[in-house]
Formats: structure tokens, C-alpha cells, sequence
């Protein structure tokens, strides 16, 4: 669950183990409490009820803490969105159009495939489209998601550690065959990667070029 597949995955994980930690801890203070709050001044123990006066002290307590939670949580969350938003310099462009129900994807030279082939640990830009309706573009193991709207591009980039093959899904409802919108993302050894687009490009009739030479130009 918690494997770290691309330069996000360790940050949403943190992120994640903190907030419910957080919660977890209040959940309990607030159960305590009450448990507390119930055994003391049950009518048992209070047969005749008092009122009780305002307490300034506890009361800056009970506003201060959990403000400081929630600011501490959002800055936890606005640095995870800046690392999804900054682009590095040189990153491989490739332009993804989701449609009902599919994917597909271009590559500078015009290229199409219908899986994602990106090289190992090189940063990927994926400007992302629609013909049709609202999709949405979710990795999970990159811990990343990106809406696919209709007369808008929207650009999401990542990198991967290691070769292997992660699973994409439409995470908008679509249509009737939403469910079976998937395909994957394969990251190659460079070589093996380069070799590949060589070949595509020539069965494809399409101009080749070293692709990752130009992508870091």
C-alpha cells in the first residue's frame, strides 16, 4: 500500500498516517471526555444540577488547538499540490485523449498507442484532454488524479522509480462503460524504452528521433 512509486507517493502517505493519527487522537480525547463527563455528572453523583460559568482559559484552548491542526493540515496538503503542479525542466511531453470509453496516447513524432510507455526515472508531462465527456485520469499508485474536461487541457506529470507497470483508471463517471475504462502505465529501462519508440515510430510511419535526448535537451 504504502510503496513509493512516484516523487508523490511518500508525501500523500505521510500526509495520510498524520491526518488520521490527528483524528484518531481527537476521536479518543472526545470519547474520554464524554465517558468522563457522563460518570461525573451523572444524576447519581449531581442530584440537584448547578449551572457552570464561562472558562476564558479553556475556551482560547478549544479554538487555538484545533486551528493550529487544520492550518497545520492544509500546509501539509498545499506542499503536496505544489509538488504535483511544478513541472520539471525537460520533462518528456506526451499528450493523453480520453474518450468513452478509452485512452490513448500521442508521443512527440505523432505516435499513438493505447498504453502509456514511459522511460524509468524521467520526469513525464501528460497534457490531458477530452472529446467527449468529463473523465479523469487516477494512478493510484502515484497517488495522483487529474480531471480530463471537455475544451480544456489540464497537464499532470510524474516519475518512476523502477520498471514495472501501474494500473490507470477513470475516476469521473462517464457512462455506461465507465468502470471498464482502464489501462496502464509500463516504465521501461531506458534502452529497452528507446529501442521500443524506434519501432512503433517505423510500423507506424512516423519521423524517429532519439526521444529521451530531445526530452532533456
Amino acid at each position: 500500500m504504502f510503496e513509493s512509486a512516484s516523487p508523490f507517493a511518500d508525501h500523500v502517505d505521510t500526509a495520510l498516517l498524520l491526518v488520521s493519527a490527528v483524528s484518531l487522537l481527537v476521536l479518543i480525547g472526545l470519547v474520554a471526555a464524554m465517558i468522563l463527563f457522563i460518570v461525573r455528572y451523572s444524576r447519581k453523583r449531581n442530584p440537584h444540577p448547578s449551572n457552570i460559568e464561562g472558562n476564558t482559559t479553556l475556551e482560547i484552548l478549544w479554538t487555538v488547538i484545533p486551528l493550529i491542526l487544520f492550518l497545520g493540515m492544509f500546509y501539509i496538503g498545499w506542499e503536496g499540490y505544489l509538488r504535483t503542479v511544478e513541472v520539471p525542466e525537460g520533462a518528456l511531453p506526451i499528450k493523453a485523449t480520453a474518450r468513452m470509453w478509452s485512452w490513448s496516447f500521442e508521443y512527440p513524432n505523432g505516435v499513438t498507442t493505447d498504453t502509456l510507455y514511459v522511460p524509468v526515472n524521467t520526469p513525464v508531462k501528460v497534457t490531458l484532454r477530452s472529446l467527449d465527456v468529463n473523465h479523469s485520469m487516477y494512478i493510484p499508485a502515484f497517488r495522483i488524479k487529474k480531471d480530463v474536461i471537455p475544451n480544456r487541457e489540464n497537464v499532470l506529470w510524474f516519475q518512476t522509480p523502477k520498471v514495472a507497470a501501474y494500473e490507470v483508471a477513470c475516476a469521473e463517471y462517464c457512462g455506461l462503460q465507465h468502470a471498464y475504462m482502464y489501462t496502464r502505465v509500463v516504465s521501461q529501462d531506458s534502452s529497452i524504452f528507446e529501442r521500443w519508440y524506434a519501432e512503433i515510430s517505423d510500423r507506424q510511419a512516423k519521423p524517429y528521433a532519439p526521444l529521451l535526448n530531445e526530452a532533456t535537451d
